[in-house]
């Protein structure tokens, strides 16, 4: 992938994206707390656990099945994979064009998982195929998710894991002789995926997934378009 010139940069960086994506942290949030509350021990959004939950489940460790890890991280690649291309296909066009097709698409996703939702027996995890479905949409609006903020090269906002920004909270820090350097931007994501989850939780426990989902889906979408009216995002995306 080609390094954007220096005024695209500095243009790009103009532009509300910490904001968006510390919102887009909140989604994240909402949608592991209905993927792992609601469809039954699988995340839909960190594949790193269910590369873990599929080893547990290969080992025939009870309670864990190897179908919905397959199913998740399939679909999380099929919509890396989709973003990918997207990304290449807007290089020379707006930034704003390309982050308001890529929450169109993941929004649409969301929604239509939503629709998967209604009626779902949360605790019977029934009707099964409604469970893979929403298994597949949400995993691919996470991958989609993830190779976009991939290709915006924004520092220690990946929106999804918080393995290594806590790890740069702690090395980067005063104590280990560092000198703090996106301190707040980092700490900002690790509250906006915490606060999302409990919030996903609240939702997911008292509600059901419809809401949850719907949600997700408005915020990625009103939020991202707030941030394409900003005058920056009027910049060539040059990914």
């Amino acid at each position: 992938m080609s390094q954007p010139p220096a005024p695209a940069a500095s243009g790009r960086a103009a532009a509300p994206l910490p904001w968006l994506l510390l919102l887009l942290s909140v989604t994240t949030g909402l949608v592991d707390a209905i993927s792992v509350l609601g469809l039954g021990k699988v995340f839909t959004a960190n594949m790193t656990g269910n590369i873990v939950f599929l080893g547990f489940a290969a080992s025939g460790a009870p309670g864990f099945k190897v179908a919905p890890y397959v199913v998740a991280i399939t679909a999380f690649l099929a919509g890396a994979a989709v973003a990918g291309r997207t990304g290449k296909a807007h290089a020379d066009r707006s930034l704003a064009r390309w982050l308001l097709t890529s929450a169109t698409i993941e929004a649409i996703l969301l929604w239509v998982a939503a629709i998967f939702a209604v009626g779902l027996d949360i605790a019977a995890g029934t009707p099964e195929a409604n469970v893979y479905a929403i298994i597949a949409l949400t995993a691919i609006a996470m991958g989609y998710r993830n190779a976009t903020i991939r290709q915006l090269k924004i520092p220690d906002l990946t929106t999804t894991v918080l393995t290594l920004t806590l790890t740069g909270l702690a090395a980067d820090s005063t104590v280990a002789g560092g000198s703090n350097p996106n301190w707040a931007r980092r700490i900002g994501s690790v509250v906006a995926i915490f606060g999302g989850a409990a919030l996903g939780a609240l939702l997911v426990t008292r509600t059901g997934l419809v809401i949850p989902l719907v949600l997700a889906g408005g915020l990625v979408l009103a939020g991202t378009l707030a941030c394409a009216l900003h005058p920056g995002a009027r910049n060539p995306a040059h990914v």
